[in-house]
């Protein structure tokens, strides 16, 4: 074995915690991984003579993730569009899908610590650097001697940045049920009345101040909505999209995939449940970033039964 051997089977020993780390920061397994493989290239093209390869690779992940977040705010990509009780801002992001059976090993290690579509959408809301601070500090356990070079701010100021994030999360982030299967039985009630029309069994399940987003990207107007009545109306406008909808994990809860017969993902749609209502529900149907995910354990599995 060779050097460059040697380097990379190190760099695979830190690959898992560096993907966990950049999904939290950028909310997309595409984009981690791509932050992922800049930091194999720094690596191969340093050399051999780093010490504490795993700060050296944190580091580095960081501020790659750190000029992704800052460029994706230059190019002033479309946010969701806020109702007056809804802000707008964020975009939902891109899930993690596994077949409604569980989630595979590498999948685990990206979702540790209840990484949740809820939880995502609320760092999306964050500065890029009270993002990093939030995620390296509270997430991953980096004291703020090391993450202020990379925000270019001093300790103190570090510190406050993370502080001004947790306050932001405790704020906004609603806690899920612990019982996975307590959830799955209001997704599975918000699915049977979905299909049926059934606006009272839906109300049933919605929790009074639910929130939903959904995002488009450029193939419609995406929008954030609250209440149980107008989420609600949401889902009985598709209707017709209710039979092709399949059970999945999404973010390591209850979700569905929505197909249709013979054609490509329409939407894969993400379920928050606490005290046995639904509290939020995530749409991603961007067609673009649908393309990006890893949805094949998903699609190979049998069609619902209608």
């Amino acid at each position: 074995m060779d050097e460059q051997d040697r380097l990379a089977e190190r760099f695979e020993a830190h690959r898992a915690r560096l993907r966990a780390i950049a999904y939290r920061m950028l909310g997309s397994p595409s984009e981690a991984d791509d932050a992922v493989q800049e930091a194999w290239l720094r690596l191969s093209r340093s050399g051999t003579g780093v010490e504490n390869l795993g700060g050296w690779l944190t580091t580095v992940v960081a501020r790659v993730c750190l000029n992704m977040l800052r460029s994706r705010g230059s190019r002033r990509e479309e946010p969701l569009v806020g109702t007056p009780d809804v802000p707008g801002g964020a975009r939902v992001p891109d899930p993690i899908v596994a077949p409604a059976d569980g989630v595979g090993p590498e999948q685990e290690s990206l979702l540790a610590d209840g990484v949740g579509l809820a939880l995502l959408v609320v760092l999306d809301t964050l500065s890029p650097a009270e993002r990093l601070a939030f995620v390296l500090h509270d997430a991953f356990g980096l004291p703020f001697a090391e993450i202020a070079p990379i925000v270019g701010r001093s300790q103190a100021a570090t510190r406050q940045l993370a502080s001004r994030a947790r306050r932001r999360i405790r704020g906004t982030n609603a806690v899920a049920d612990a019982d996975l299967a307590g959830q799955w039985e209001v997704v599975d009630a918000f699915r049977a009345a979905s299909r049926d029309g059934d606006f009272a069994a839906l109300l049933a399940v919605l929790d009074p101040d639910v929130v939903l987003r959904a995002d488009y990207g450029a193939a419609g107007a995406s929008r954030a909505l609250r209440g149980a009545r107008a989420v609600a109306g949401q889902a009985l406008a598709f209707t017709r999209f209710a039979p092709f909808a399949r059970p999945a994990l999404v973010n390591g809860a209850p979700g569905t995939v929505t197909v249709p017969p013979g054609g490509d993902p329409l939407a894969v749609m993400g379920f928050t449940v606490a005290r046995s209502r639904i509290v939020e529900i995530d749409i991603l149907a961007d067609p673009a970033r649908l393309r990006r995910l890893d949805l094949a354990a998903v699609l190979d599995t049998r069609p619902p039964r209608l």
